[in-house]
């Protein structure tokens, strides 16, 4: 019977296990014995790890991977990637080597825009609200000036704020939209804590605004909070030439390769069924490189698919067309990323991976991130509109089953030449090692 506990949290990380095996597992010492495998044996270390987040009890595993020959504006990368899922960083690295042969990626950072709002309710006059902001503006950023100096010398800050109207949405409704340049910072925490002290000047000053009536001077603050939707931070990647080039398949002529090829992104333009699945090819490789530099997948992901969204219909963020002849494979995407703060000067291998790209500026990570994803969706489009997606996903899916059945060295040598000849399918990898193990 499963109960609740108070002052969890003050446990140790021993007393903390002892109560989970207890409570929730049926053989305690095995559970105990997985969780304590994934310990790390260096114990600074692990206390490094401990520390990340609340309630740690141990560390859970994803594969750090490298795909290279990532031609980027002339320069060479090898991307690492932190993902599970098997076939991804095969595919972005055979893109990457096919690319490389025809002038690699091309990338430019539109705009490193962010926002941060605070939302408050004020149900008076809208002119006087008006007016009263004009009056404030200035002291809301003079307020700020302890948070943003340091960022100041360096050349970001606050860019702008404005009053906005959402009393149509719901009644009474308004917002500080603020945006700012966090230049090496994603920023989160410089943006909130600008916008806490916008909010605070804002209610505080409003009690000594002679136009406001005595209710007109209650402004409530719900909240202050910058937001992860940042269409103003945007990064361009890109690959073109000719379309006589794109003829490494034998068994499609680059003309017909080219044709399916467009037809398949202007499918996911248009069908959100499909721009879903799209999209989510693109952010295995984008997920997979953000991870792997300590920045925050869950707010690219929110920002990345709300943008998808922007014209009122989730869509494509990939686009191709053919123009006198040239073949062009394009995506423009927001991403709001940083290469100092959070994890980027904390964990190990985030280090090693900053290192890996050359220490990059935030600029520099946007545009090998945005590299990333659109590499993936050329192999993903590559391969749908030729052999289909399950032949190369599956043979690379192939070890993650022989692993489900454990095994041996021997059987697998022996398994993986038969499905070199054989289509994969989990049935018939089944079906493989029953016979093999029936001989033996």
């Amino acid at each position: 019977m499963c109960a609740s506990i108070s002052g969890f949290s003050k446990l140790s990380k021993s007393k903390k296990i002892d109560w989970i095996v207890e409570t929730y597992f049926s053989n305690t010492e095995d559970a105990k014995r997985i969780l304590k495998q994934y310990w790390n044996s260096n114990d600074k270390l692990q206390q490094l790890h401990d520390e990340f987040i609340e309630n740690t009890i141990t560390n859970y595993y994803l594969p750090l991977g490298v795909a290279p020959n990532f031609l980027i504006n002339g320069k060479l990368y090898t991307i690492p990637m932190a993902i599970e899922e098997s076939s991804v960083v095969a595919a972005a690295s055979k893109a990457a080597k096919f690319w490389m042969d025809r002038g690699g990626f091309k990338t430019k950072v539109i705009s490193t825009t962010k926002i941060g709002q605070v939302h408050f309710m004020f149900y008076g006059n809208p002119e006087t609200l008006k007016n009263y902001f004009k009056h404030i503006k200035s002291q809301l950023i003079y307020d700020a000036k302890p948070i943003t100096k340091n960022m100041e010398k360096r050349g970001g800050g606050i860019l702008d704020i404005e009053l906005r109207d959402k009393t149509h949405d719901i009644k009474g409704y308004y917002q500080l939209h603020a945006s700012f340049e966090t230049l090496e910072a994603m920023g989160a925490n410089f943006i909130n804590s600008c916008l806490e002290q916008f909010a605070k000047t804002f209610k505080n000053e409003a009690f000594h605004f002679d136009a406001f009536t005595e209710e007109e001077k209650q402004i409530q603050i719900v909240m202050s909070i910058l937001s992860n939707y940042v269409p103003d931070c945007l990064v361009r990647a890109e690959v073109s030439c000719k379309v006589e080039d794109l003829n490494e398949d034998k068994t499609i002529s680059a003309e017909e390769f080219v044709t399916k090829f467009i037809q398949a992104v202007n499918i996911a333009e248009v069908e959100p069924f499909r721009a879903v699945t799209h999209n989510k090819g693109i952010m295995n490789g984008i997920d997979a490189v953000v991870l792997a530099t300590g920045n925050d997948f869950r707010a690219v992901e929110a920002g990345v698919h709300a943008y998808a969204s922007r014209n009122g219909a989730y869509s494509s963020l990939s686009h191709a067309n053919i123009e006198n002849g040239i073949f062009t494979f394009w995506m423009e995407i927001p991403l709001a990323l940083g290469t100092i703060g959070g994890l980027t000067g904390l964990h190990p291998l985030v280090k090693l991976s900053l290192e890996l790209l050359h220490h990059p500026t935030a600029k520099e990570l946007m545009q090998i991130v945005a590299v990333a994803g659109l590499a993936q969706n050329f192999a993903a489009l590559r391969s749908l509109t030729t052999t289909g997606i399950q032949q190369g996903h599956m043979k690379m899916h192939l070890m993650n089953i022989l692993n489900q059945f454990e095994a041996t060295e021997t059987e697998k040598t022996t398994l993986i030449e038969h499905f070199k000849t054989n289509v994969v399918t989990h049935s018939a990898v089944v079906e493989a090692i029953h016979q093999l193990r029936m001989k033996n």
